[in-house]
């Protein structure tokens, strides 16, 4: 896929994109999600709403304006921030749009003064593990409870 996508702050016009996005890349894991991991993963109106507020939200968009991808971060303190809510719509994996969310979550951080990245993800999603070793993250070795799944932290000195 050849395409060329603009990385920017998401604004609130971007929601139904964001949840439209979340929603299509996370279908195919549906089945192997607790129903309440699933739901947190994907979000509601109002659970999007909430993550506005706490957290600073990037969108990937194509040419005709369409959301592609999504990824948000939050400062855990001055020296880490923690990404979280990634996703790619599926049509445009392999595009080289996820890359491109994570280097501008990463730029973010590193201008903010962090030296260091954590994110969490659950077993089912092997690629994005892939994906984020690529990029350097690696797990910590802690496990906490993700609505009756476990859910695994990955670290990244910036």
């Amino acid at each position: 896929m050849n395409q060329t996508f603009v990385v920017r702050k998401a604004v609130e016009r971007d929601q139904p994109g964001i949840l439209h996005c979340l929603a299509e890349a996370f279908e195919s894991y549906r089945q192997q999600y607790t129903p309440d991991a699933f739901l947190d993963t994907v979000l509601t109106p109002a659970t999007l709403e909430a993550r506005f507020s706490s957290m600073t939200i990037f969108v990937a968009v194509d040419p005709e304006g369409e959301v592609a991808g999504t990824i948000g971060y939050r400062l855990v303190n001055a020296a880490q921030g923690h990404i979280r809510g990634m996703a790619v719509l599926p049509k445009c994996r392999g595009s080289g749009v996820a890359q491109q969310l994570l280097d501008a979550v990463q730029d973010e951080l590193r201008a903010r003064g962090c030296q260091r990245a954590t994110l969490n993800t659950t077993k089912p999603l092997e690629r994005a593990v892939s994906f984020y070793r690529r990029n350097g993250f690696q797990p910590t070795g802690a496990v906490k409870d993700f609505f009756g799944m476990p859910l695994y932290e990955y670290e990244k000195r910036l």
